[in-house]
């Protein structure tokens, strides 16, 4: 009953069996290692945040440009603050609000980006605290450009006058006439009231999009080894149900009856003008009476 294994055809099959289930388990475990170490980056990232409040202040140019390692790092900067703008659809404990920014004039002759703080509320520029005058000396978290349409950073354009979607060197270069940081500062503290805006970890280290795509890609390698077993069984049980019935001698039914031939070779017609001797001479019809010559 089971001679059909032995066939090319499900040689095949079971070879494509074989090779399929590790190749997915394989891929399977693979998606589900990357999930992991996506994890474990984010968590290390958050951690790094958290340690760099301890860490003593560099000088701003020692710790650019801004990488993984250097993101949220403590820096300090000296310079006269400039140009104020305000952040909006920024939230902050599950409040909307927006951020006060302030740029800092420095020796350099570029400006830093400086978040002085978050305030609740639609972004007004009369309600934001105005900067401290002379020269100060920041200190806070060093963070990276923003990209808009990323990280929940918004990609809005024409804003009011004042304002800017992101807090970005490119962003903010057509809103002064100075060169900026390719970076900005958060504020350890807030000022003028304001409420301190934490330090955001490095980007690419956290659970984003990718990060659940290889978890989704996880489900369907795994997946597939169920379909494709289940298909294996289900052809299996197909080919044992059609030897047990040949066995029984249950296959399909066929029509072995002979059709009916004349001498002509047409099947189906009964050649009536021919008489009992074979011979071509027509007759004539019982019960007909033949015409008086």
């Amino acid at each position: 009953m089971y001679r059909f294994l032995l066939t090319p055809r499900w040689w095949a099959i079971n070879v494509f069996l074989l090779l399929s289930i590790p190749f997915c388990v394989f891929m399977g475990s693979w998606q589900l290692g990357r999930f992991e170490d996506r994890v474990d980056n984010h968590r290390e990232a958050q951690a790094q945040v958290a340690d760099a409040k301890k860490d003593k202040p560099r000088p701003l140019d020692d710790l650019l440009p801004v990488t993984k390692a250097t993101s949220g790092k403590q820096a300090t900067a000296t310079g006269r603050y400039d140009t104020q703008l305000l952040v909006p659809g920024r939230t902050l404990d599950d409040k909307d609000g927006h951020y006060v920014l302030t740029l800092l004039r420095t020796d350099t002759g570029r400006a830093l980006p400086v978040v002085r703080g978050w305030l609740p509320g639609e972004p007004d520029p009369a309600k934001a605290p105005a900067p401290p005058a002379g020269e100060v000396t920041v200190t806070g978290a060093l963070q990276a450009s923003e990209t808009p349409g990323s990280n929940g950073v918004s990609a809005r354009s024409g804003l009011p006058e004042g304002q800017t979607a992101a807090i970005s060197a490119a962003s903010l270069i057509n809103l002064v006439p100075y060169d900026v940081y390719d970076a900005w500062v958060t504020l350890n503290r807030g000022d003028s009231g304001m409420r301190a805006v934490p330090a955001s970890a490095p980007g690419g280290t956290g659970l984003d999009l990718k990060a659940f795509q290889n978890l989704g890609y996880t489900a369907e390698w795994f997946a597939f080894v169920g379909f494709v077993i289940f298909m294996w069984f289900r052809l299996f049980r197909r080919e044992v149900e059609l030897a047990r019935d040949a066995e029984l001698g249950l296959g399909p039914a066929t029509d072995t009856a002979d059709p009916v031939v004349d001498d002509g070779g047409k099947p189906g017609v009964v050649d009536d003008d021919k008489g009992d001797g074979g011979d071509d001479v027509p007759r004539q019809a019982s019960g007909v009476s033949s015409p008086v010559q």
